[in-house]
């Protein structure tokens, strides 16, 4: 069985070019942080499932730390807090869970970050017993899928009107997986 207990324990990689990257368990001392990453103006909001901007940031953090059904982490460069990450849908059991609820600083996307925290999660959840990982894309963001499949992920399809997102729109997801025996560990 895999060992759900071992996916909270702080992560870190040295060796990326923009500085040192750490996931540590999201906390209060990242409140600040984290709110700071989600301006206003970010073009990202529209496609993403919940708000973090203004008046909803400080609800959503809430929820992410009081979460049962999530392992939430602060995403760390060099100390600075340059977003947030998850675990979800941890099924030991079927030894399955979902990466997701990964939020960056604009001007964090695009430089490789996103790739080496996803690199980070698989190494985790494949060293701690689980054999498959599903991460979930709305099929609006084509950057996003094209990062997913860069990792090795296989599309399995899409669920139709899956989720309402905070903008009211009736969001399609395109749900990935990627298997313990066909990752890399780029």
């Amino acid at each position: 069985m895999a060992d759900a207990a071992l996916l909270a324990a702080p992560m870190a990689d040295g060796q990326w070019p923009g500085g040192q990257i750490a996931l540590v368990p999201l906390a209060e001392e990242h409140r600040e942080g984290l709110r700071a990453c989600c301006r206003v103006d970010d073009p990202v909001w529209p496609i993403y499932p919940y708000a973090m901007f203004g008046e909803h940031f400080d609800p959503q953090f809430d929820a992410m730390l009081a979460g049962a059904d999530r392992t939430p982490f602060a995403v760390l460069v060099d100390g600075a807090v340059r977003g947030t990450t998850s675990f979800i849908a941890v099924r030991p059991d079927r030894q399955s869970l979902e990466i997701g609820g990964t939020l960056l600083a604009q001007e964090a996307r695009g430089t490789g970050l996103n790739g080496r925290v996803k690199a980070l999660l698989l190494a985790r959840a494949f060293g701690a017993g689980f054999r498959r990982v599903e991460l979930r894309v709305d099929a609006r963001n084509a950057r996003s899928q094209a990062a997913v499949l860069k990792l090795g992920a296989t599309r399995e399809g899409v669920l139709r009107a899956e989720r309402i997102t905070w903008t009211g729109h009736v969001r399609d997801t395109v749900v990935f997986s990627l298997l313990a025996h066909e990752w890399s560990g780029h």
